[in-house]
């Protein structure tokens, strides 16, 4: 088991601690278990029943876990259309990021946009780069044809 889930279930169990009997007997036994089973003993978690769990640090798995408790178990069903529809547009939105992102046509020009880029630039480079591969002999010879020549 990933550890982030781990922590995750000891979140969950730590929140569903605070609900009522009726509430509490509405989430199968199974689950419940499999959370135990599953939690991460080490990981200490607290919040504060006064204060709202919405200003409590809750992390985006354990988040994720009590909005499909919530949805399964505990929602009306015009309530389970509007959670449904909002994670759709999320989950599209998502799909609309990753698209743009990965889409083949684009990675494939700003690849080529880019080396043409670097070969630009190593050419100005290479433009400003004096060659002095010239013998010996060669220098003392245009040396004398310089010094004819004034």
């Amino acid at each position: 088991m990933i550890n982030t889930y781990a922590k995750a279930y000891t979140e969950v169990l730590e929140i569903l601690k605070y609900f009522s009997e009726e509430e509490y007997s509405k989430i199968p036994q199974e689950k419940i278990n499999f959370y135990k089973n599953n939690m991460d003993k080490n990981y200490n978690y607290n919040i504060n029943p006064n204060i709202d769990l919405s200003k409590q640090y809750i992390s985006k798995e354990a988040n994720a876990i009590l909005i499909t408790l919530f949805r399964d178990y505990f929602a009306t069903e015009s309530q389970k259309k509007t959670l449904n529809n909002l994670l759709n547009q999320n989950q599209n939105k998502l799909e609309n990021i990753r698209r743009e992102k990965y889409n083949s046509n684009n990675i494939f020009s700003k690849n080529y946009r880019n080396i043409d880029i670097e070969d630009k630039e190593n050419k100005q480079e290479l433009a400003l780069i004096e060659i002095n591969d010239m013998k010996w002999y060669k220098k003392i010879w245009k040396f004398i044809k310089e010094l004819l020549r004034k």
